[in-house]
């Protein structure tokens, strides 16, 4: 096992760790953004299986926030605000009226202190930030340390830990865009997705929660027993219409299986198996994706990845009954989600 750094564009680092069966994921330290993931398929390919920039002064705007951390809020605030013991706090409105990922300067956007970590079974990178007080409009002085790991079970562990002085709106994700047909051969529409979830949340025309839950029972929204993404592009439900003929919407886990999701690529053989202690996740299709960005291999059009964005809602600042996305002083916030590759044959 091994770790290599190079230096990008003369300002950033990028890291790649190595397992001892050649898969091998890099994290840029601007973001912590996850570049690439290469993993080999049933015939012994190794492909990367996720999206990125060719050029990667790309990355410097990123707009579809590949491959990174997210926060302090992961998805959608209402209104660009919020409420605190009885106090509003306006936020950037960077998505229509309301505020996104963070605002354009979140955590997506700072560069990270990172250690790298050698051990004998697996390796990784501590990455640290300090997000002060005030800062994109959120209270607290928040310390965070999100740990990307890798071990020869080729699992990727990303760990999220956090304390703040001061209650504040709190959750983290990575904003990974997935393709496991392997070097964007394929579109997503044919990944054969399993989640273990019974519920999930309605949106609005904005894509913004309405308060309300929806039983998945009888929609495309149901993947319990699985069914392909491409099952809901095509579909007439309202709720893929809203989100531009696909998914962008928080599931709910059930938590009644090993796996709170399994993602199969019958081409390629690969399988992606997802596990978190995170109560949803938002699964996005890459609806909104514009056409025709030069990425690492090939270009850029809809539905070319799929996020499995673990997190709590954002929906519970301004409604009853949602994962709560609220970090108090004192509480140590860790969260962390595994992502397993493997074959099928």
């Amino acid at each position: 096992m091994k770790i290599d750094t190079r230096e990008i564009l003369g300002k950033w680092k990028e890291y790649t760790l190595t397992n001892d069966r050649g898969m091998a994921v890099s994290v840029l330290n601007f973001g912590g953004i996850i570049t690439k993931i290469i993993v080999p398929d049933r015939d012994g390919n190794s492909e990367n299986v996720v999206l990125g920039y060719k050029d990667y002064n790309e990355y410097e705007s990123n707009p579809h926030y590949f491959g990174a951390i997210i926060g302090r809020v992961a998805g959608r605030i209402q209104g660009a605000s919020f409420e605190i013991d009885n106090k509003t706090y306006p936020l950037e409105a960077n998505n229509g009226e309301n505020h996104l990922h963070g605002g354009s300067n979140g955590f997506h956007q700072v560069i990270w202190e990172v250690t790298p970590i050698q051990a004998k079974k697996e390796i990784g990178l501590n990455l640290s930030y300090k997000s002060v007080d005030g800062e994109s409009g959120y209270p607290g002085n928040v310390e965070i340390v999100v740990s990307y790991t890798l071990n020869n079970e080729n699992q990727i562990i990303i760990d999220y830990k956090a304390s703040s002085d001061k209650t504040t709106p709190f959750t983290l994700t990575n904003h990974t865009y997935f393709n496991l047909s392997g070097n964007t051969k394929n579109i997503v529409q044919d990944h054969h997705v399993t989640i273990d979830s019974s519920s999930f949340v309605e949106l609005d025309e904005y894509l913004i929660p309405t308060g309300k839950l929806l039983h998945v029972e009888g929609t495309s929204f149901d993947f319990r027993t699985g069914h392909t993404l491409g099952d809901g592009f095509n579909n007439e439900f309202i709720q893929n219409k809203i989100a531009e003929n696909g998914y962008d919407h928080y599931f709910i886990f059930d938590n009644s299986r090993e796996y709170n999701a399994i993602v199969r690529e019958p081409g390629s053989g690969r399988v992606l198996s997802i596990n978190t202690n995170h109560p949803g996740m938002v699964m996005y299709t890459s609806n909104s994706l514009n056409e025709g960005l030069e990425l690492a291999e090939g270009s850029s059009r809809k539905y070319l990845g799929v996020c499995f964005e673990t997190q709590e809602s954002p929906a519970s600042l301004h409604h009853e009954g949602f994962p709560n996305a609220i970090l108090k002083p004192g509480e140590n916030y860790h969260k962390q989600t595994v992502f397993t590759f493997g074959i099928e044959a």
